[in-house]
């Protein structure tokens, strides 16, 4: 140990510069450079790795306690549309119920109107077919008085001459005589 200390304290060993070489030797340089860089990381880099390791950890934590006010958020908005999802569920059951009875009720009501639709309709049928037999039996009265006027007309043409129709008349003047004798 003493040669090696020694090859760093003294210069005499040391050969002039007139040239540059690589020390190959892995046991006397490896071991002394890494700890040197070793003992200055842990020197000087202590305080900036725990600095970093301080912030570092500081982020996961604030991001851990962000994580869990989201999910409890996330948490209280799910309870929240699951009531409210119940809620319009039940409302939606009762619209159903209450649509279905609604529609019921209307069913009812409809059939309810065209059944007096359908009565008026046929009460109205009903008076017009006697209004038009009515009609149809009084054109047919008529027809048939005109017809039998016409034939008593042709009847009695044919049959007076002008003494018996002098006579009938004759025969009626004395009976609106009699009927005027009596009225007064």
């Amino acid at each position: 140990m003493k040669n090696i200390t020694d090859s760093f304290v003294s210069l005499e060993h040391w050969p002039p510069a007139r040239s540059f070489e690589f020390n190959t030797d892995i046991l006397a340089t490896n071991p002394i450079n890494l700890s040197v860089v070793l003992g200055v990381l842990i020197f000087f880099g202590k305080g900036v790795l725990k600095d970093l390791l301080d912030k570092r950890k500081q982020r996961i934590l604030s991001t851990i306690r962000n994580s869990e006010e989201l999910r409890r958020g996330a948490i209280e908005q799910l309870e929240r549309a699951q009531t409210r999802l119940r809620k319009v569920e039940m409302e939606a059951d009762e619209y159903r119920m209450n649509g279905y009875s609604e529609i019921e009720r209307e069913k009812v009501s409809l059939i309810n109107a065209t059944c007096d639709n359908l009565e008026r309709l046929e009460n109205y049928k009903n008076e017009t077919l006697y209004f038009e037999q009515q009609r149809t039996i009084n054109q047919v009265r008529q027809q048939v008085f005109q017809q039998a006027l016409q034939r008593a007309l042709g009847t009695l043409n044919s049959c007076l001459n002008s003494k018996l129709h002098f006579r009938t008349i004759s025969a009626n003047i004395g009976i609106l005589g009699s009927v005027e004798e009596i009225t007064y």
